[in-house]
């Protein structure tokens, strides 16, 4: 558990029969930024997350006892890829996200890893990670790609 901005957090294991409601977060959470695009497509997106869904890489965000989103981490030889961090609409703005990444870098330097992310082009998420000492290190057509070194 972990308390940043008065906003107590935790995390719990996912399982394979846990993907429709993952599935449903990732939707709530991405609907406006893929929409802005125009690349908003519900079938699509589940087939993009189930086609790389790992439970044992998945936990749940708690806030309260309650699921508020998801997290999802890879380590690699050379870095931790955060693959995917959505927090439901209805708990945005609320400090979670900061939270979450205050874990998450704990759990990074802890194993003295830098952690990467991406983000969707004109997503608000971009400005988030970069608030919380992400790097710019490529770009893709449709992606941002950051760095956040170990600490």
């Amino acid at each position: 558990m972990t308390q940043h901005d008065d906003t107590i957090i935790s995390f719990a294991p996912t399982t394979s029969s846990d993907l429709d409601e993952l599935v449903g977060i990732r939707i709530a959470a991405m609907r406006e930024s893929l929409e802005r695009v125009g690349r908003f497509d519900p079938i699509r997106a589940r087939e993009r997350f189930q086609s790389g869904f790992s439970p044992e890489h998945t936990r749940y965000i708690l806030s309260h006892a309650q699921r508020v989103g998801f997290v999802v981490v890879k380590q690699d030889e050379n870095h931790l890829l955060l693959d995917h961090l959505y927090i439901h609409p209805d708990h945005q703005g609320q400090g979670i996200g900061s939270a979450v990444l205050t874990q998450l870098f704990c759990e990074a330097d802890a194993v003295v890893l830098p952690m990467r992310v991406g983000a969707l082009k004109q997503s608000e998420a971009n400005h988030f990670y970069q608030r919380h000492g992400f790097m710019k290190i490529d770009e893709g057509e449709w992606d941002i790609y950051y760095e956040r070194q170990a600490q």
